[in-house]
């Protein structure tokens, strides 16, 4: 089975059904082994190295993200179930609010469970395992969930430690205008570091006296997520909210179980295959209170070497004793809306926290929260959430610009859906009406389109080399479906942030102008590219600091005085096209006909 496009030309051999061609199981694999084997990877070695068994590998699918929006103003888990050393290159040949039932007439608006809306019944699953070894016939059983991903090859030995300076020791020079910051990344000049933020600085008491928190998250590696807290807070009380099932609850309970501090509360989702994909933490001090909104697990490897953002609010203190309910406001009404998506969480290990945010006054807050819940919603509950909800904010928060046709809509992403068969199934049919809203005006203008999304040889020439592609879960099976989407691709260029080697997690939408010098808005978020994630309409659509533009930093690193007036865009503007020989990165085939940084090949088995 094979396909050319307008960027090369996949060629899957493995099945004559397109919907049976599944995903690896998750490592690379020496290119003389028979198809019908079970793999492991090796390099001089007879065996893999034995190791300690860190988290299971979970596919990341996209429903109920939350995100942060300024106005004008997941092989998710590197470590393997053993440790694995990758394949070398060989000179030899290449291988091929309230939720409401459904209506009666089928009208609606659906927030979905997984990245192919053609699989979401019963073919999904929120969490994965590496497949048997071997069949009782002695063949190799295929896994049977696309929404698993591989293993790093890399293992537990890739990672170094930190030297000491790589971290905070004094409150840091950050951009408190936007208050958007980039992770740090090991292996980066320094100066691409400084104003970036690691989760141990997050963490530290140079942000407050730390008493408790709350950790909503996809991915979790409890031993290490304990380890980055300082030692004075490593015993605080945390809560992880999760969305974990059956078999992979059970794993992330006795994950917890060394650690008496660290509690769970399961999300209860009404799609029986929802995820619950929101990254936040909810960090209680004795100064005050502090809300951050990410786009990386809770895992090493999302804090490593890979291009990942936050923002953090300010330190909100606490109300004067006797104030009313509506206290504490913010003029984007950030509190009223977080407080209206945690009580959709219906957990009450979620009330105390609901309590102590409304006695905080949340006042600074200078943008809009925007999240995605799993249901099916009519009426005004469908602006509520998903891509509807920011539809609704660009129509009320921003205003029409002359030319504005030429402002292009900005959309990047580490993962992508099904999209359909064509562009007006969803793309330019609904999302990219929702992206181009600018105030009530009654003209849809139709700019550009710029999609970033790694290209093969953005991964192969990445700090990870092919492994990075392990968060990059764009399958063959749904590429081949939409070719027509490869035309708006770009690649990964991050020169002015230094993270062009740092293979993006995060996820980012923008309008900006044609000059690439202003923004009208901005959007960080863990929601990537597809109707799952971000909403769709159901039978014939029946159903932000605020300033006019603000300016791009066209220079972010070292962080300083200087730099604090523009906002730190996390890559290169304009962006760069896919040339004719790029290609998008598709994580289930094979990549071996040239080696990556670190002198490997990519072999899904």
């Amino acid at each position: 089975m094979s396909q050319d496009s307008l960027h090369g030309k996949w060629t899957v051999s493995s099945s004559d059904d397109d919907d049976e061609v599944l995903p690896p199981s998750g490592t690379a694999t020496p290119k003389s082994r028979r198809p019908a084997e079970s793999s492991h990877v090796s390099s001089g070695s007879p065996s893999p190295v034995p190791g300690p068994a860190p988290p299971e590998v979970k596919a990341e699918p996209d429903s109920a993200p939350v995100s942060a929006l300024a106005v004008g103003s997941e092989a998710r888990q590197s470590a393997a179930r053993n440790q694995r050393n990758p394949v070398k290159f060989q000179t030899s040949p290449s291988l091929s609010g309230k939720r409401k039932k459904e209506p009666s007439d089928g009208s609606g608006w659906a927030l979905s469970d997984s990245d192919d809306e053609d699989d979401a019944e019963g073919k999904r699953n929120s969490r994965s395992k590496l497949p048997n070894r071997a069949a009782p016939n002695g063949e190799a059983k295929k896994p049977k969930k696309e929404s698993e991903r591989p293993p790093s090859p890399h293992g537990r030995l890739y990672y170094t430690d930190e030297p000491d300076d790589f971290f905070e020791a004094s409150f840091p020079c950050l951009n408190d205008t936007y208050r958007f910051y980039l992770n740090k990344v090991t292996g980066l000049d320094r100066k691409f570091n400084s104003g970036a933020l690691h989760i141990r600085d997050i963490l530290s008491p140079l942000f407050g006296t730390l008493k408790e928190s709350v950790q909503f998250n996809y991915c979790f590696d409890i031993p290490w997520m304990v380890k980055q807290f300082p030692s004075e807070f490593r015993r605080c009380p945390v809560l992880i909210v999760h969305g974990d099932k059956r078999e992979a609850k059970a794993r992330l309970l006795q994950q917890g179980q060394p650690f008496p501090h660290v509690r769970f509360c399961q999300a209860k989702l009404d799609i029986a295959f929802g995820t619950h994909h929101t990254k936040m933490m909810l960090l209680w001090y004795e100064e005050g209170f502090r809300v951050i909104i990410l786009t990386s697990n809770l895992i090493r490897a999302d804090w490593y070497q890979k291009t990942q953002g936050m923002w953090m609010s300010p330190l909100f203190p606490r109300l004067p004793e006797g104030s009313s309910e509506s206290s504490g406001e913010s003029p984007t009404f950030f509190k009223r809306d977080l407080l209206e998506y945690l009580a959709s969480y219906r957990a009450p290990e979620l009330d105390e926290w609901i309590q102590r945010i409304k006695e905080h006054d949340l006042s600074e807050t200078r943008v809009y929260l925007v999240a995605s819940m799993p249901g099916r919603y009519v009426g005004a509950d469908m602006e509520r959430w998903g891509h509807l909800r920011l539809r609704k904010l660009l129509y009320d928060h921003t205003n029409p610009i002359p030319d504005e046709e030429q402002w292009p809509v900005i959309g990047q992403f580490s993962s992508i859906g099904s999209m359909g068969m064509d562009k007006t199934k969803w793309l330019s049919g609904e999302f990219q009406r929702t992206l181009t809203t600018l105030g009530k005006s009654s003209l849809r203008s139709d700019p550009p389109v710029h999609l970033l999304y790694p290209s093969v040889e953005d991964v192969r020439t990445s700090l990870e080399g092919y492994p990075a592609g392990g968060s990059l879960p764009y399958s063959i099976q749904t590429a081949q479906k939409q070719i027509w989407l490869h035309s708006y691709f770009h690649c990964w260029k991050a020169r002015r942030t230094g993270r062009t080697h740092a293979m993006p997690h995060i996820k980012t939408y923008m309008r900006v102008s044609p000059d690439s010098t202003q923004l009208l808005w901005f959007l960080v978020t863990s929601a990537n590219l597809s109707k799952a994630a971000w909403g769709g309409m159901e039978k014939n659509n029946t159903q932000i600091m605020s300033m006019k533009t603000f300016p791009i930093d066209t220079n972010p690193f070292p962080a300083s005085s200087s730099s604090t007036l523009g906002f730190p865009v996390p890559f290169d503007l304009p962006p760069t096209s896919y040339s004719p020989t790029d290609q998008p990165w598709i994580w289930n085939i094979p990549y071996s006909q040239e080696p990556d940084t670190h002198g490997n090949i990519w072999v899904p088995s």
